[in-house]
């Protein structure tokens, strides 16, 4: 097919008029069946790489995307387009991924996106060897290696794929952000005579600042003076999920109109916080780096970052979303040199999990072949970590990953060589690398976006003109008493919900009087219980009270219930009985515990949190609570797992509502 052949169906298929001159020399090997590693920024038009040569082949044409939210938006805009292109991820039901399967393995869809997860699904590797494959996209392909920003070992398994291919079968990698170390690291493991293009990464309609501060306070008074004089709608980024929340609300006390978004919401509330963005109902979306990629808003007017990322190659992917349209956008990073350094080294530290873990799972597996859970359980060991771990131990040939029928399983090699820690402790070294030149980078007196091109291997770059520096510019905060006293009245009003509903209880969402780790809260409640402090002080008393009159108003409780203690004595009982004294709601002691259980901080998984407490509540008289609405006392929520027992076992005895209420949320919890 000549470019001229093909642009006239380009016109007929995307309505577009021409291929870039880089666009079409990938297109043109695609079609020569080569294997290419496409490195170009964001907005250039990588999909459109594969997504045309996807229409002309005969076959399916597999795309393995991280982005949930990018094969939503990209399937929409097919699809408008006729082009029958369906996704498989894990916010779909198994029914719906098992026709789209089905459906593929007919040959009726053209373009399929698809979860790199799923090369660890039975059914999907059975069913992609009867497919009539055309070709393999492998998107965000720095996931591949370990030197990338966002590793993730599922994307392995794609290389596995990959290599099974013939030589003339197409395969392309696409990326906007990869070092000169993580290019060689792609075209090595996709190998066969790779071919690779990098294009010139400079952006300069983006307007590059950092802000210097000293506190958190700085950074909220900041956005609530400065967020409405903003152009346009944009994306906050924070470092936890909980600040997403915390800012989200802010905003919303100073009437912005703002939401949050992250990976522990429901995939309706995220798809819905995605479709406001793209429609701008919203001044802001504040969000953990779940948001952004795949999103394709081309008017993205700011981004900001209230967190320092831990590499300049993260932080060029997140604010590469702004200002895709070409026209000017606001990229702003708050930085604290004392107290914005620990989230990210936290985050470097924990980027493999410790050696004496990975030496529990290989020691467990030496005893017995389990399943994924079975190791989570035996081992006490998060599922995250635990991904990792046994990515790791197949990879060094130390654990042998075993199909029967529809089950997985996991046994320790006959022979396997002694674990090699030299991989990730060289890892380790190189993040720190990242990360110590992410802080040069605000800290940097020359131009920034000369300096994240410079460190992404752009060998085109020039400065900007248009940064901080180029323009000797300055972004800086004065704090007055009336935005201080905005800030400490907001903080004294918002109440974290707990959502425990479910439609197999009859509990409902909850509230917190504040979250633990933001606030002196956590350090009362660690002084009463650990430090022989006394009861839970009396404005602890007042702050819980004001949270349930937010939450639940005027409403009246037959009877007020508290979780038994494990190891805090009668601190919440007598906190408790405050509480029904004040609300003058009748109070009883009849929850028990049948069987001791343990500390549920002990345990690092939420598997082993709901073992430890199922089954093990008791109510002394249960017709008591026929017909009764409970309001349900606790001091700590973290994983919930304890509250939704008790929630289930006064559903069993008859209640028909069970409202919680707490003192304090953990920022962690199980994720």
């Amino acid at each position: 097919m000549t470019r001229n052949q093909a642009e006239t169906k380009l016109q007929t298929t995307f309505n577009l008029s021409k291929f870039y001159d880089t666009q079409w020399e990938v297109i043109e090997r695609v079609f020569n069946g080569e294997r290419i590693l496409l490195i170009e920024k964001t907005g250039f038009g990588k999909s459109l790489c594969y997504q045309f040569p996807a229409t002309q082949f005969s076959g399916t044409t597999v795309i393995f995307s991280p982005l949930i939210a990018l094969m939503r938006d990209q399937v929409n805009k097919l699809q408008q387009l006729g082009i029958n292109a369906k996704c498989i991820n894990s916010n779909q039901t198994s029914e719906e991924n098992e026709q789209i399967i089905e459906e593929a393995k007919n040959n009726k869809i053209k373009i399929l996106y698809i979860a790199p997860e799923r090369m660890e699904n039975v059914e999907w590797l059975q069913a992609a060897k009867t497919m009539n494959l055309s070709m393999v996209v492998v998107d965000e392909a720095h996931c591949i290696s370990v030197w990338g920003h966002d590793f993730r070992p599922a994307f392995r398994r794609i290389i596995n794929l990959v290599n099974l291919l013939p030589k003339n079968f197409p395969v392309l990698a696409t990326t906007a952000t990869a070092t000169k170390r993580v290019e060689e690291d792609i075209k090595k493991q996709i190998g066969k005579n790779i071919a690779s293009y990098r294009g010139n990464l400079i952006r300069d309609n983006l307007r590059l600042w950092v802000v210097h501060v000293e506190s958190e306070d700085e950074k909220m008074i900041w956005l609530g003076k400065n967020l409405p004089n903003l152009t346009g709608s944009g994306i906050i980024y924070t470092g936890t999920q909980v600040n997403t929340e915390i800012y989200s609300k802010w905003f919303e006390y100073l009437n912005i109109n703002s939401t949050f978004y992250n990976g522990g919401l429901d995939s309706e509330t995220r798809q819905r916080v995605e479709e406001g963005l793209l429609n701008n109902s919203y001044k802001c979306v504040v969000s953990t780096n779940a948001l952004g990629m795949g999103i394709d808003k081309p008017d993205i007017r700011f981004i900001i970052h209230t967190q320092i990322p831990v590499s300049p190659i993260h932080y060029y992917q997140e604010i590469g979303r702004a200002g895709r349209d070409g026209n000017p956008s606001n990229i702003i990073l708050f930085y604290n040199k004392k107290d914005d350094l620990a989230l990210p080294q936290a985050f470097i530290d924990g980027g493999r999990p410790p050696i004496k873990k990975y030496q529990r799972v290989i020691n467990v597996l030496k005893r017995e072949r389990l399943g994924r859970n079975g190791v989570i359980k035996k081992t006490n060991i998060k599922q995250t970590q635990i991904n990792v771990i046994l990515s790791d131990l197949i990879e060094q040939g130390i654990v042998n990953q075993v199909i029967e029928g529809r089950r997985k399983y996991y046994e320790y090699k006959f022979n396997a060589p002694e674990l090699n820690t030299e991989p990730f402790e060289t890892l380790r070294t190189a993040k720190q690398t990242d990360f110590a030149k992410m802080i040069e980078y605000a800290e940097l007196t020359s131009c920034r976006m000369k300096f994240l091109c410079d460190f992404l291997g752009d060998d085109f770059s020039t400065t900007c003109g248009v940064c901080d520096n180029d323009r000797g510019k300055r972004l800086g905060i004065t704090i007055t008493n009336d935005w201080q006293n905005k800030l400490t009245d907001f903080r004294e009003s918002y109440f974290p919900v707990l959502k425990v509903e479910s439609r197999t209880s009859k509990i409902v969402n909850g509230i917190a009087a504040s979250y633990y780790g933001v606030s002196n809260v956590g350090q009362a409640l660690h002084n009463s219980k650990y430090q022989n402090g006394g009861d839970f002080p009396d404005w602890l008393l007042k702050l819980t009270l004001k949270a349930f009159r937010k939450h639940y108003g005027k409403e009246r409780f037959d009877v007020v219930l508290y979780i038994p203690p494990t190891e805090s004595g009668d601190l919440v009982k007598n906190f408790a009985q405050k509480i029904a004294k004040v609300l003058k709601f009748p109070i009883s002691d009849g929850l028990k515990k049948t069987r001791v259980t343990d500390s549920q901080k002990i345990f690092q998984t939420g598997l082993l949190k709901r073992d430890n407490v199922k089954n093990a509540f008791t109510f002394e008289d249960a017709n008591d609570l026929v017909g009764k609405s409970v309001l349900l006392v606790d001091d700590i929520y973290d994983s919930g797992a304890t509250i939704k027992e008790v929630g289930r076992y006064l559903t069993k005895l008859g209640a028909i509502k069970i409202a919680p209420l707490i003192i304090a949320k953990t920022v962690g919890g199980d994720i």
